[in-house]
């Protein structure tokens, strides 16, 4: 049978001129059909060093469906378990849109609307969510390797911000794509009355506010997603360095989880106000007695004048709350699938 391949970044040890041709072995699989897999492949083999470039090579279309899958996969466990978390984030952040007063905090909110709503509304939004996951997630994370070890073969370094900088392109990159799902997502938990379906929903924006809609928010979102991905994954990328430097602990669940749960706290307190002006822009409609938002910084000032500081960082508890887990759950999944299907730890 004629085996396909793609052309991709290798990840593992490089030996000799830089693209030079891989050495290849032949690995059969459970259905003893045989398939190219280099010897250095990095979806599949060792961690490359610090100092060590990446070289050109081949991999089956397998490998980059795991690479993507078990990214996504993982993702959408974590939506699946914290989403209750993501409707209560957003119900806090539009609260007294465009005033300064007290907020009702989470868990009185939650008594509020589990009581006017019932349980219906934890999971309001949930399908395009899930949607979502699997493929902002499988993106987010799944690009994060390729483009670090692009800019490692291209510059030569595989310090931190080569880290930053490619989780952060990775999170865009990602956000771009997947932004339609995001509205529709936000649109569905901040409506409970919606019971037309995400379908019907979708066309009823489009035919109501045009395609352009669908991009509501998208560069407050990149920016968001950016610093979520930079932050969880070059924190979390680094923290399992120096643990494993510094401390007894050696690759496996403790590791993964202590790393996880940094990653978490860091991501957190970087990106609430960023993701409370993503959601503020996604809900136009529910802002307009403040008027229109004409971009991200105009919705910051807004925000910072009419509500004060405070107001940047309505629903940063609930957010917290959901992205701690989240973060630790994704992580800590992802690492056992990948090492499920035979690929190396991130």
């Amino acid at each position: 049978m004629r085996r396909f391949v793609i052309r991709i970044f290798l990840f593992g040890q490089s030996s000799g001129k830089v693209g030079g041709p891989p050495k290849l072995t032949e690995r059969n699989s459970e259905g003893g059909s045989e398939i190219c897999v280099p010897e250095n492949l990095g979806f599949l083999s060792g961690r490359m060093k610090a100092d060590e470039k990446p070289r050109w090579g081949l991999v089956s279309p397998s490998g980059v469906a795991y690479h993507f899958g078990t990214s996504g996969l993982s993702v959408a466990v974590a939506t699946v378990v914290t989403h209750p978390l993501d409707v209560l984030k957003v119900r806090l952040q539009m609260q007294l849109v465009g005033q300064k007063g007290p907020l009702t905090g989470m868990g009185r909110l939650f008594l509020q609307v589990f009581k006017n709503e019932g349980p219906r509304f934890l999971y309001l939004g949930l399908t395009p969510a899930l949607t979502r996951s699997v493929l902002y997630g499988g993106l987010r994370l799944g690009l994060y390797e390729p483009s670090k070890y692009a800019c490692n073969w291209a510059f030569g370094s595989n310090n931190v911000f080569v880290k930053i900088g490619s989780a952060g392109f990775s999170g865009a990159v990602a956000t771009a794509l997947t932004n339609p799902v995001e509205v529709l997502k936000v649109r569905l938990q901040m409506n409970p009355n919606l019971r037309k379906g995400a379908a019907r929903e979708l066309r009823a924006i489009i035919s109501e506010e045009g395609v352009k809609a669908l991009w509501k928010g998208v560069g407050p979102a990149m920016a968001r997603a950016a610093t979520l991905t930079a932050s969880q994954l070059a924190t979390y990328d680094e923290t399992k360095r120096m643990l494993i430097r510094l401390t007894p602990l050696e690759e496996g669940f403790h590791l993964h989880l202590t790393s996880s749960t940094v990653a978490g706290l860091v991501s957190t307190l970087l990106t609430a106000p960023v993701d409370m002006i993503k959601t503020r822009l996604m809900l136009q409609q529910e802002s307009e007695r403040v008027g229109s938002y004409r971009n991200g910084f105009h919705c910051a000032y807004q925000v910072l004048r009419t509500e004060g500081p405070r107001g940047l960082y309505k629903g940063s508890l609930a957010m917290f709350a959901r992205l701690g887990p989240q973060t630790t759950i994704t992580f800590v999944v992802c690492e056992q699938l990948r090492e499920l299907v035979g690929m190396k730890a991130i």
